[in-house]
């Protein structure tokens, strides 16, 4: 078994105590502003989305895996506008290189007497949770729930007679076998795992690779709502039960019949202040990531319910691209992530994380309002911790950085990239000559690919230059560069950007360097700013 690490930091680069203005993007907004909303509520990678409400508010989590800060916290007040509200922690795979793909799975949140809980599986330890009074805030120390490889998307249950029990899937790459859901008792304090583990289903009978379960209780029976076959070509499930553990019998909810949003995959069910159901899942759409959509939802009279609508009346429901906002009792603003930053805080904006836990020295911010990120050493970018990056949130959108460069020694380099399998940077580099603006890709880079220039020019003064990618339909990037106040020039070639390890591409800045010295350069970073 892989060992972990379990970190807690409060320096500032990782505090999430920073608390991002609202905002409004200028690329992606879900709330068509007429008591109506659009599909997906949220173009960004949010995978494995858990939904619950407190009272007015709705706090969502996801996969985070080894993006650190993990287990973001988003907050709504109508399901359809979303704030980024906080982090749970910082829990990362141990090593020296990204871990991509590994860490935090598909986790759960739930309130319970006054606790907020969150649950997750990592699948080369086992289960975890952590816990808070105030999800803006900070959270318990994450602890061990049950070791077990291949244990992956527990969700926990309190029964009303006191007792509680966790329902969790299996991940063949580790255990051996998938498709299977089973779940055992729990202590009420949701620390430990009692009693024997039960098969509560087995889907490989026309349902293959089950997994993502959540656990409700309604009307006297026991719900588990669960995606099979596959993330791309997939269909949700209801399991139901008069007994927490079995027998349960199923039906298929939602699929996607004649629409386009294939897969319909996990995700949650939650009633709004009117109680109205609705289906919060994700979409996976390559490069983009996973996206978050908001579905409709309705019991029936036998107790089974229909996720969606059902044009075809075959009794199985079919997302929405389109549907009136959820019912609310406070007042409506848009709102969506934060996606810009003019770094003018002495703590990162939280739409921020790390491919790993950040060491001290790899960025510090200033007083005059700019983050300094210093050059570490590197072998690929792939392989790469220190890479800041935040998510992709639109179709179409434009990320612009303004920058400046400081070459320490030969070897330095520093810029925007586009990350996924394969990569894309815009760059300064310190070479014997002098300092080069290149902009490279990397075809491939999951496999240990080499890095491609594809233009190089040489710029004498390296202060204040705008930086940008735009990303248009279909993940095709184009990088420019420009002083302030002159025109953008394009740079290099075309490229088509190309999800991560269970995770969409992501913009990102970088300093490194092909040396380790005593003296390595660094590249500031004014602002940034995401536009049409």
């Amino acid at each position: 078994m892989k060992t972990k690490t379990l970190i807690l930091t409060t320096f500032a680069l990782v505090c999430v105590g920073h608390l991002s203005a609202q905002t409004r993007s200028l690329a992606w907004v879900a709330d068509q502003g007429n008591s109506a909303y659009r599909n997906p509520i949220l173009h960004a990678d949010y995978s494995d989305p858990d939904v619950i409400r407190v009272g007015d508010d709705y706090w969502m989590t996801s996969s985070s895996f080894d993006c650190i800060p993990a287990l973001q916290i988003l907050h709504s007040t109508d399901l359809v506008n979303w704030e980024l509200a906080g982090a749970v922690h910082s829990y990362r795979p141990e090593g020296i290189q990204a871990q991509h793909g590994n860490g935090v799975w598909a986790p759960s949140i739930r309130h319970h007497n006054g606790e907020f809980y969150i649950y997750w599986g990592d699948p080369d330890v086992g289960i975890f949770m952590v816990h808070t009074s105030d999800p803006r805030g900070e959270w318990s120390k994450p602890h061990l729930v049950e070791s077990g490889v291949g244990m992956i998307d527990p969700c926990p249950l309190w029964d009303d007679n006191g007792k509680a029990y966790l329902v969790h899937a299996w991940a063949g790459s580790r255990a051996g076998f998938k498709s299977i859901l089973s779940a055992s008792e729990m202590t009420p304090d949701g620390k430990s795992l009692i009693g024997p583990e039960v098969l509560l289903f087995d889907g490989h009978n026309g349902n293959p690779t089950v997994e993502g379960p959540k656990f409700y209780k309604h009307n006297g029976w026991y719900y588990i709502f669960a995606p099979a076959g596959g993330v791309k070509e997939g269909w949700q499930l209801v399991l139901r039960s008069r007994d927490p553990l079995g027998n349960y019998e199923w039906r298929k909810v939602l699929h996607q019949g004649n629409t386009d949003i294939h897969g319909p995959h996990q995700g949650g069910w939650v009633t709004d202040v009117a109680g109205n159901s609705w289906f919060v899942h994700f979409e996976d759409r390559y490069a983009y990531g996973r996206v978050v959509h908001l579905q409709p939802m309705e019991w029936s009279a036998d107790g089974w319910c229909r996720i969606g609508v059902d044009p075809d009346g075959d009794g199985i429901g079919e997302p929405v691209a389109a549907y009136l906002k959820p019912a609310t009792n406070l007042p409506q603003r848009i709102t969506t992530p934060a996606e810009s930053d003019e770094f003018t805080s002495p703590t990162l904006g939280l739409q921020w994380q790390w491919f790993g836990l950040p060491e001290r020295d790899w960025a510090m911010h200033s007083p005059e309002g700019y983050l300094r990120l210093y050059t570490q050493p590197y072998t690929s970018l792939w392989e790469s911790r220190n890479i800041l990056t935040q998510k992709l949130t639109a179709p179409v959108e434009t990320f612009t950085a303004k920058v400046s460069f400081r070459g320490g020694t030969v070897g330095d380099r520093g810029g925007i990239a586009i990350v996924g399998r394969d990569f894309a940077t815009l760059a300064f580099e310190m070479t014997e000559e002098g300092v080069v603006l290149c902009q490279t890709d990397c075809k491939g880079a999951d496999k240990g690919a080499s890095e491609v220039v594809r233009s190089s020019i040489p710029v004498v003064d390296t202060n204040d230059i705008l930086l940008r990618v735009a990303i248009t339909e279909g993940a095709m990037c184009q990088f420019y560069w420009a002083r302030p106040g002159d025109t953008f020039t394009p740079i290099g070639v075309p490229f088509k950007a190309k999800e991560g390890k269970w995770i969409g591409a992501k913009f990102g800045l970088f300093a490194v360097s092909s040396k380790v010295t005593n003296d390595g350069g660094w590249l500031d970073v004014d602002w940034v700013r995401v536009t049409l």
